[in-house]
């Protein structure tokens, strides 16, 4: 079996700091002792942009948020399935994710970031989603471990219900706000009700052949 090498450290602003980790061709983010991202595992994260993507079929000039940059998979899956017409503004926190993808994993970002589509915030998207009253047409979130936090407890006031009217506030009439998370959650789905959605919650696989762990998505559109 292929040792993990250790081929990088990332600060994260109020939270513990990532690990970029190499095992073969495959690449790992890590935080602590859990792993937060593997490059083999990308089904679910393309899920999250492929059906938001679906689920705005018809909507010229679109305008989507990602949050945040992870390995790319997102930002890659919503490039295909969009036009040329479309944005796509992505907001990161950790300046590390983007120095690991425009270095080391230079090959898995395949040139994305600089898509002429693509606008690339520095910051928390928290921010961007305050900022962007009835701005966006999605807003997708992979944010931490989904929101049962795992590396900030800041992100906790993404999804809580302040956090929902906000970025409800974000979304154009009929916009999609969709949040990815590791496990289900029926107490965070019943929030989003309160909140105003009309939710969708649907399991993927981690892998993009349909196997690997079950992850959770929900599709929340606004009024």
């Amino acid at each position: 079996m292929k040792m993990r090498e250790l081929i990088g450290t990332a600060e994260v602003p109020g939270g513990d700091p990532l690990r970029l980790f190499r095992r073969g061709d495959d690449f790992i983010i890590a935080v602590g002792g859990n792993e937060l991202m593997n490059s083999r595992m990308s089904g679910s994260e393309e899920a999250l942009a492929v059906m938001t993507c679906d689920r705005l079929a018809g909507r010229k000039a679109a305008h989507l948020l990602i949050g945040g940059y992870g390995m790319g998979f997102t930002l890659r899956a919503a490039l295909a399935a969009l036009g040329r017409d479309a944005k796509i503004t992505v907001a990161e926190l950790v300046p590390g994710i983007i120095d690991w993808a425009r270095g080391p994993m230079a090959d898995l970002a395949a040139g994305c970031l600089d898509d002429p589509r693509v606008a690339l915030v520095m910051g928390d998207v928290a921010a961007a989603i305050a900022d962007g009253r009835a701005r966006y047409d999605a807003i997708l979130l992979d944010v931490d471990n989904g929101p049962d936090a795992l590396t900030r407890e800041a992100n906790d006031r993404i999804y809580s219900p302040a956090g929902l009217a906000v970025a409800k506030a974000a979304l154009t009439r009929g916009g999609i706000l969709a949040i990815w998370s590791a496990a289900p959650d029926d107490r965070f789905r019943r929030r989003l009700v309160t909140a105003g959605f009309q939710v969708d919650e649907v399991g993927v696989r981690a892998r993009s052949n349909g196997k690997g762990a079950r992850h959770t998505i929900w599709f929340a559109r606004a009024g």
